[in-house]
């Protein structure tokens, strides 16, 4: 192992924390970055931010006086985390708890501006005493919550948040006490990638706890097995297979992170069909349609009107389109021979993967091009949807006037009796 390789992986393991902690902050600007609980979880995130700034400088250019930023940055971490958890919890934690973050933060904010080596180790003692009791207190807070006075997400958040804490109280005690234990680098960032890929996910929502718990221990286990396995190949010893681990490791939570945030932001910008369905505002079922044509999972639909269709049999297309408003190529209804052949003609003349009724009277169909390959999970049931939508506008058009006066007198009287 050459020399210079407990830097390099220094420098590469605060550049990867320095680099997810970025990709989570755009992820919650994106969102909103002036809620509540978002504008707590900046604070952090860009606390956290100066923290391995300052350990980069203090590699790159080596000059100590940038030790200022990352003692201040440590002092001010035990804020960040309460302030957020308070956040979560809609609850303010007991005086005692503000009186002791905030003293800690200033005592240590102030003794940060004397960034040479001479307070130590009694200061690096007490900033690890003062964190690892501000995380304990976060972590009694979590565990003693009213869950029922929060939702559904919020527990999933104050959830995820607890295994954050669970992951930083080890990792920091190694880092501060990094010379007295024999460790070969501070492994912090590792704890700092895995609360970001944590949180990123929650923007996942159909990731259960069980599914994300999986994939954390999946991949901190491969990543062990693969850094032992170099390790023993190349005869690294003790420090060079911990180096090769936590590259691993950094490198696989670096992907997941920034994959994950592309999954989400492609999913925050996607055109859905429902999108469309929710800003439409005509009354016209053809024109409803007709805009459809413009989103790309629908591109070059073709709208099919009964003089298209004069050579098929209108009981027969009735009687498909009943058992089948939205026609799939690959599970049509069995309804007989002559109902199999109009379903092959529909299909083979407009090349089509689905054909969807549109209006009943007068008979308008939609025939959609969506190739399984490119096709979404949900694309299914929002042509469902769609169709739904343009029959009920179709119908709602077609009743005349005086029979709505009517449904509305009699909803009227309907509500009257109720009462």
């Amino acid at each position: 192992m050459i020399a210079a390789a407990t830097v390099l992986t220094e420098l590469f393991l605060s550049s990867g924390a320095l680099l997810g902690l970025l990709s989570l902050q755009n992820a919650l600007i994106r969102r909103d970055g002036w809620d509540p609980i978002n504008r707590r979880f900046l604070f952090g995130i860009r606390v956290t931010m100066m923290l391995f700034g300052g350990r980069i400088l203090q590699i790159v250019p080596g000059a100590p006086v940038f030790r200022i930023l990352e003692l201040l940055a440590a002092g001010l971490i035990p804020l960040a985390v309460l302030l957020l958890t308070e956040g979560l919890l809609r609850r303010h934690s007991p005086p005692l708890v503000k009186t002791f973050v905030a003293g800690g933060t200033v005592v240590f904010g102030l003794s940060a501006f004397w960034y040479a080596e001479s307070l130590d180790p009694p200061r690096l003692i007490a900033l690890l005493t003062f964190q690892m009791i501000a995380f304990c207190l976060a972590g009694w807070l979590i565990l003693t919550r009213d869950r029922a006075s929060l939702g559904l997400s919020e527990n999933t958040m104050v959830t995820r948040l607890g295994w954050s804490l669970i992951l930083f109280i080890p990792m920091a005690f190694g880092d501060f006490m990094l010379l007295y234990i024999g460790l070969p680098i501070q492994f912090s960032a590792l704890s700092v990638l895995i609360l970001c890929w944590l949180a990123i996910g929650l923007g996942r929502t159909h990731l259960g706890h069980r599914a994300t718990l999986m994939n954390l221990v999946v991949m901190v286990l491969a990543s062990v097995g693969v850094g032992v396995m170099i390790g023993f190949f190349g005869e690294l010893g003790r420090d060079g297979t911990l180096l090769t681990i936590a590259s691993i490791m950094t490198a696989m939570f670096l992907v997941a992170i920034f994959n994950d945030a592309r999954t989400l932001r492609v999913e925050e910008q996607s055109w859905g069909l429902l999108r469309h369905m929710a800003t439409a505002s005509t009354d016209d079922p053809i024109a409803f349609l007709r805009d459809l044509q413009s989103h790309p999972l629908v591109q070059g639909a073709v709208v099919i009107k009964e003089e298209n269709v004069r050579g098929l049999q209108d009981d027969t297309l009735r009687a498909i389109f009943e058992a089948a408003p939205v026609l799939r190529r690959m599970a049509p209804p069995s309804l007989g021979a002559l109902a199999d052949d109009h379903i092959a003609h529909l299909f083979e003349t407009y090349s089509a993967t689905h054909i969807m009724l549109a209006c009943v009277q007068p008979r308008v169909l939609i025939a959609l091009s969506m190739p399984a390959l490119s096709t979404s999970p949900n694309a299914e049931v929002e042509l469902q949807v769609v169709q739904r939508m343009a029959a009920l506008i179709s119908e709602q058009r077609g009743r005349p006037k005086w029979e709505e006066d009517k449904v509305d007198e009699q909803t009227q009287s309907a509500r009257a009796a109720h009462l």
